[in-house]
């Protein structure tokens, strides 16, 4: 018994020219003025949009990544979970921002604002190409899962949710 497109409960590209919008945003982010973002920050903005698209090739290779980069493996795991309560109080509005713009789809608004106010121009612009970049990186992995989905009759590509393996 084929699964039709509406069981596939995660955010995909529909068409190439979804993904084509999204890869000259990043292009277009390029010329504006950034500065650089903590590895420990990226992490957690990649983690908290992972969280809201449900990407688990994502949330397993920044799991990683975070652990490498010093994140204790209970916070991944909260992050994963969308928690943000104990993230450093410094970080709060990016990663309030971030998880946010995931669930609006990626798109920014009077948060943006906001996001300037606190970080300033350069770094919130920074964040917003980190955002954009794992936004990317998602709906890839997502789409991939809905393939395998459509192809398979439903057997394949719907995970129940995010297992990223995070060692203690």
């Amino acid at each position: 018994m084929a699964h039709s497109a509406s069981a596939f409960r995660r955010r995909y590209y529909h068409n190439a020219a979804q993904l084509w919008h999204d890869l000259r945003q990043i292009v277009a982010q390029r010329g504006h003025p950034d500065a650089p973002v903590s590895t420990a920050l990226r992490e957690r903005l990649m983690l908290v949009v992972t969280s809201v698209n449900q990407c688990h090739y994502c949330a397993r290779f920044h799991a990683q990544a975070a652990q490498l980069n010093g994140l204790p493996p209970d916070e991944i795991a909260l992050l994963l979970g969308g928690n943000l309560h104990h993230v450093p109080t410094a970080e709060l509005p990016a990663l309030i921002y971030a998880q946010r713009w995931a669930e609006a789809g990626g798109a920014t608004g009077e948060d943006y604002n906001q996001l300037v106010a606190v970080y300033g121009l350069a770094q919130a612009a920074a964040m917003e190409r980190v955002l954009r970049i794992i936004w990317v990186g998602n709906l890839l992995g997502n789409s991939w899962d809905y393939l395998l989905f459509r192809l398979s009759g439903g057997r394949f590509g719907q995970h129940s949710g995010m297992r990223a393996r995070i060692e203690p």
